[in-house]
């Protein structure tokens, strides 16, 4: 079994792939809540990854591996939302939180990825 890439680690590679999107769509949001016109945008991602490991139950390895390499994150308009007159439907105080709350789960994340590469430099190292 390869230690170092193995499908907890992927996993966590893919959240915070998805957390660092997510990001990147709040802020784009944010710089272009005063433009004319601009639709808000939100990332998808936990539902199919749920839908995708759920899939493979009782499967291999592999096919885990598979399952979680397939999913992608998706970028949605936000087109249900209430528009200002000028057609813009940023909301600043929800992007905020948006952006607050994934950084956060992303430091939980990289802590997480962190603490697996330290159980397996203890593994590798025998202590």
């Amino acid at each position: 079994m390869n230690y170092l890439n193995n499908n907890s680690l992927l996993l966590s590679e893919k959240v915070l792939d998805f957390l660092w999107q997510k990001q990147v769509v709040s802020s784009n949001n944010i710089a272009n809540a005063e433009t004319p016109g601009f639709q808000a945008s939100y990332v998808t991602f936990e539902d199919e990854l749920q839908s995708k490991i759920a899939a493979t139950k009782n499967k291999t390895a592999s096919e885990i591996r598979n399952g979680i390499l397939s999913t992608k994150a998706q970028v949605h308009l936000t087109e249900d939302e209430s528009t200002r007159a000028d057609g813009n439907n940023v909301n600043l105080d929800v992007e905020s939180m948006e952006i607050a709350k994934a950084a956060l789960q992303y430091q939980y994340m990289l802590k997480s990825f962190s603490d697996d590469a330290v159980r397996l430099g203890t593994v590798i190292r025998g202590q």
